[in-house]
């Protein structure tokens, strides 16, 4: 992973990744997808103790501000159609990773910028942020599961809506619709993410994880997520992670996960 296009900072188990390409306000290119892809595969493997992830954009001004397109043009059906399907995979991992992931948008999240965003767990903007999906405006469609995702937060007839005009919603609109958990000031951004991060660490970590994955599942319609969320019941209540957890509370003190 190139580390100069992929700011990487921990704290405390709580990494930072930051996309680090302010004067294309942060658009993705190849080597950001890979750099993701690479991170969420097996970079975050030397971190102890991981707790949750933010993924934010260098400077004030975007989050991600959509795909490099420079280079779309010269692309064949079938080079655009793995673009497309690495672009997903990357963000699959990044949905269905083992820790809270957290999208701190700091301004525009358009194109490629609001799947990634959406592919997290949580959003949280400031009050500067932009959403949008104006692939539409190339002749093209979100290919990195824009189409898929976006219905499932907002709703099919303000997804179709915004997907068909290219139209862009700002933060409190947002909020509205289901798209972020909260808005907070751009000097306030990383502090909200962190507190959010810390309050997950004190939780069952184990928990977390198959909480996500339980979720998840209701989206998945390989799978029946009712029957995820049985069988994932059963294995929790039979484990050292619950038992210490019943205990805490039946004691009056806090749980040592």
């Amino acid at each position: 992973m190139d580390t100069t296009i992929i700011l990487v900072q921990e704290e405390d188990g709580i990494v930072n990744l930051t996309i680090n390409r302010p004067k294309a306000l942060n658009a993705i290119n190849s080597a950001v997808m890979s750099g993701l892809n690479d991170w969420f595969s097996e970079g975050y493997k030397s971190v102890n103790g991981l707790k949750g992830v933010i993924i934010t954009g260098s400077g004030e001004k975007a989050f991600v501000a959509g795909a490099d397109i420079k280079g779309f043009s010269t692309l064949t059906a079938e080079e655009g159609s793995q673009l497309s399907k690495f672009g997903q995979d990357t963000y699959f991992k990044i949905e269905n990773f083992h820790v809270p992931v957290i999208a701190a948008v700091n301004g525009y999240a358009l194109g490629g910028g609001c799947e990634l965003a959406m592919a997290c767990h949580l959003r949280v903007a400031a009050e500067n942020a932009l959403f949008g999906q104006p692939e539409v405006n190339l002749g093209l469609i979100p290919g990195y599961g824009g189409t898929q995702r976006l219905p499932q937060l907002i709703g099919k007839a303000k997804a179709m809506e915004l997907t068909l005009t290219g139209d862009t919603i700002g933060a409190v609109e947002a909020l509205q619709l289901g798209l972020v958990n909260h808005i907070v000031p751009l000097e306030s951004l990383l502090e909200k993410c962190i507190s959010i991060l810390k309050k997950t660490s004190r939780k069952g970590p184990i928990s977390i994880s198959k909480a996500i994955r339980a979720i998840n599942a209701s989206y998945d319609p390989s799978v029946n997520g009712y029957e995820v969320e049985y069988k994932t019941f059963g294995e929790l209540l039979d484990s050292d992670e619950c038992r210490e957890g019943v205990a805490a509370f039946i004691e009056k003190r806090k749980p040592n996960f």
